[in-house]
């Protein structure tokens, strides 16, 4: 069994959930270094299988100016080390048919971004690449079309696919979440991960000084939303943590503290062994 059989079957059968998680970008070796080890640690203390996350590439930043993350190239070095150091598979995104075959080389997940889950060359290219790819729903999508998206990755060769729910448009700048979904995304017939961060954001909803707009959440809900996928019994949590949320240079507002991931987490592994 290829070594992306065998996570793949480990994270359907995790009791009482897998988790993704890790900062969003990634910001330095030495930050993704020192979260990968402290999220591995509080982890571990649960028994939940870790996949950690970070992007070397943010390309669909509200603002040209923002922080975008180390590209691509350098991105995967520092990745390839978190890997090596602490034993753990990775998952990353992909935006350009281009990037899959690299990033198959390190990750053991290819993620592909919301905006993107309809666009069959990238689902194709990320497919040949034969690893597990988890497939976020599109704000502006019904969860019917997560089964077409899946299906494209199984009729390219690959069955390890996943599907995962981050919210739907709500208005121009707020997202809600259906727990509907997580039932209805079943459909897809593979594993189903509820982005319990994501799902949170305020899309280009808060202005900032000086002009322009920048993405706001509601990091304070994030508890409320992991709750409620974990009673509907998802197989997988997607989970943006870091350090330092209010220093954050992406997506700040709904990253998940990490001084406060044990405590959220062993609240989570509780309901689930109750539902």
């Amino acid at each position: 069994m290829d070594s992306s059989a065998l996570l793949f079957n480990q994270l359907k059968a995790a009791e009482p959930f897998f988790l993704l998680a890790g900062p969003n970008v990634i910001e330095s070796e030495e930050h993704v270094l020192y979260m990968a080890k402290h999220i591995k640690s509080i982890t571990a203390k649960f028994g939940l299988p870790l996949v950690f996350k970070s992007s070397f590439d943010k390309a669909n930043r509200t603002s040209s100016k923002s922080f975008r993350g180390p590209g691509m190239v350098e991105g995967l070095k520092i990745l390839e080390k978190v890997k090596a150091t602490y034993d753990i598979p990775i998952v990353t995104d992909v935006h350009e048919s281009i990037q899959c075959e690299a990033v198959g080389r390190v990750a053991d997940i290819i993620q592909i971004p919301a905006f993107l889950c309809r666009q069959t060359d990238l689902l194709v290219a990320a497919a040949k690449t034969g690893k597990i790819i988890n497939i976020k729903k599109g704000q502006f999508c019904a969860s019917s079309v997560m089964a077409n998206s899946a299906e494209k990755i199984r009729l390219a060769g690959n069955p390890h696919v996943m599907v995962c729910e981050r919210g739907t448009m709500f208005g121009y700048n707020d997202l809600i979440v259906d727990p509907r979904n997580l039932e209805w995304m079943r459909e897809a017939n593979c594993p189903v991960v509820a982005d319990v961060t994501h799902s949170l954001q305020q899309p280009a909803g808060r202005k900032l000084e000086g002009g322009g707009v920048a993405s706001g959440g509601l990091r304070e809900l994030i508890p409320c939303i992991a709750r409620t996928a974990v009673a509907v019994g998802v197989d997988g949590l997607f989970m943006e943590v870091h350090n330092d949320p209010l220093s954050a240079p992406v997506d700040g507002p709904t990253q998940w503290p990490l001084r406060h991931l044990e405590e959220l987490l062993e609240e989570l592994v509780a309901i689930a062994n109750m539902s």
